[in-house]
């Protein structure tokens, strides 16, 4: 199964495809769509575009996405909201399923804390998908959230006793 995973963001949108066979994950590609500066439709519109592009490319065949937390800035948050609508909209044209995933869920599926530093993320994104270097941080983060997909949809974390209540992975 090829995943596409998403971390949505008005500035950067971090992207990140991997493969994932039986309990095997395997680097595909991953990068940052950049909207640059100009007027809000503008900007979406590269977003829209950028994540059809990687669509058409890598043709995966599941999607996840990061879900929105609340800013102390409700303005900054309006506009993440409307850059993560750009790209589930992408995602849909694109006649893919979409999961959403929280950070506290991305977090603990990759690292085993919910709590976990961007740093921490990079690093075990790094070493689970064997990868030579650090990704750069928002690549790193839609990685991390193809990965929790792919622990998800392939039964890995209901294997182990979990599963998803109020954001977060907790023990059945």
């Amino acid at each position: 199964m090829r995943i596409l995973g998403i971390d949505p963001g008005l500035r950067t949108t971090g992207f990140g495809v991997i493969d994932a066979v039986g309990q095997t994950r395997v680097y595909v590609a991953s990068g940052c769509i950049r909207s640059g500066e100009g007027s809000l439709p503008a900007r979406l519109k590269v977003l829209l575009e950028g994540i059809s592009e990687v669509c058409q490319r890598y043709q995966p065949q599941q999607s996840a996405i990061e879900q929105v937390f609340v800013n102390v800035n409700p303005q900054s948050t309006l506009l993440l909201g409307q850059a993560r609508g750009a790209a589930i909209s992408a995602l849909v044209l694109a006649n893919l399923p979409v999961a959403e995933y929280t950070a506290l869920q991305v977090k603990q599926a990759v690292v085993g804390n919910g709590h976990a530093a961007k740093e921490q993320v990079s690093h075990m994104v790094q070493r689970l998908l064997s990868l030579s270097g650090e990704p750069q941080s928002d690549a790193a983060d839609a990685l991390a959230c193809a990965l929790a997909h792919a622990n998800h949809a392939t039964g890995g974390l209901a294997n182990i006793g979990m599963k998803s209540r109020r954001g977060r992975w907790v023990s059945i």
